[in-house]
C-alpha cells in the first residue's frame, strides 16, 4: 500500500514513513520521526522530536506526540519516544520524549486503548493493553504494568508504579504505588478489592485467583506489616498461582513510595 499524505500536511523530507501509513489533514511531521506500517496520524497532530512509532497505530485528531520534556532540568538533550503496534490514542493527547535522568526514553507499549486529553510525561513506561480514560496524567517517571486501567481525570504522582492488572477507579489521587491485581478508588485513596472482574475476563484459573485473593488479605485486611505480608505470600507457593506470587513479590521489591493501602 502505498503512503498517503493530505495536500494541507507537512512532512520533513528526514522522516521515514512505512508502507500504508496515511497522514491526515494539517498534521506536522519531524524531521526525526520513523512511522511504521499501517498507522494513521489524524488531521492536526505533531509528530515531533526522536519518536519511533510502530505498525497499525491510530491517532485521532491534534495530539501532541514527541513534545519535549515538561521538566525544568532539561537542557535541550537529544532524547526519545518509543511506541509500540496497534495503540489507538484520541484526541489532545500529549506524549513527552524522555531525560537523561533515567534511560532518555519514553515507552508506551502495544494494544493500548489511550482517551482523549491523556499526558504521559518524560520517560514513562506504559506497558500493553493499558486502558487510560478521559485526562488521565501521568507524571515523569510513572510506570504502568500490563493490563491496568486508569480512571478518568485521575492524576498519578511522579515515580509511582501501577501494577499490572490494577485498576485505579475515577479522579483518583495516585501518590503512592499500587499493587497489581488490586483495584483502588476514593479519596484518598485507598486499596479496596481484586480486580476480580478485570481478572475474570483475561482468563485467570480458579487456583490463581484464589491466591491473588489471599495476597489481597495479607496485604491490606489483617493488619500486617509490609515486611510481614510478604513472608506469608511466600508460603503460598505451590497453590496455582506462582506466577502471581512472583509478579507480586517482584513488584513489591522494586517498590520505593510505599503502597496505596
Amino acid at each position: 500500500m502505498a503512503v498517503q499524505v493530505h495536500p494541507t500536511a507537512i512532512v520533513h523530507p528526514g522522516a521515514e514513513l512505512g508502507e500504508g501509513v496515511q497522514i491526515g489533514p494539517y498534521a506536522v511531521i519531524g524531521s526525526q520521526v520513523r512511522i511504521g506500517i499501517g498507522t494513521r496520524i489524524g488531521p492536526h497532530c505533531i509528530v515531533e522530536g526522536r519518536t519511533t512509532i510502530g505498525r497499525d497505530n491510530l491517532f485521532h485528531g491534534a495530539s501532541s506526540i514527541g513534545c519535549q520534556p515538561q521538566d525544568m532540568s532539561h537542557d535541550g538533550e537529544l532524547t526519545e519516544l518509543h511506541i509500540g503496534d496497534r495503540n489507538t490514542v484520541f484526541q489532545y493527547c500529549t506524549f513527552s520524549t524522555g531525560t537523561h535522568k533515567e534511560e532518555g526514553i519514553t515507552r508506551v507499549g502495544h494494544d493500548n486503548w489511550i482517551m482523549a486529553t491523556v499526558h504521559l510525561a518524560h520517560d514513562v513506561r506504559l506497558g500493553n493493553h493499558c486502558v487510560l480514560a478521559n485526562s488521565a496524567t501521568l507524571a515523569g517517571h510513572v510506570h504502568v504494568g500490563d493490563w491496568a486501567v486508569i480512571g478518568g481525570l485521575s492524576g498519578v504522582h511522579q515515580f509511582v508504579h501501577i501494577g499490572a492488572h490494577a485498576m485505579v477507579g475515577f479522579q483518583a489521587h495516585v501518590s503512592q504505588d499500587v499493587a497489581p491485581y488490586m483495584t483502588v478508588d476514593g479519596n484518598p485513596l485507598a486499596t479496596r478489592a481484586v480486580n476480580l472482574t478485570g481478572l475474570k475476563r483475561r482468563g485467570f484459573t480458579a487456583e490463581a485467583m484464589a491466591v491473588v485473593r489471599q495476597m489481597h488479605k495479607l496485604l491490606f485486611r489483617q493488619g500486617l506489616t509490609l515486611d510481614e505480608a510478604k513472608t506469608a505470600m511466600a508460603a503460598l507457593q505451590g497453590q496455582g498461582g506462582d506466577a502471581e506470587l512472583q509478579l507480586m513479590l517482584d513488584f513489591l521489591a522494586r517498590s520505593t513510595r510505599g503502597l496505596v493501602r
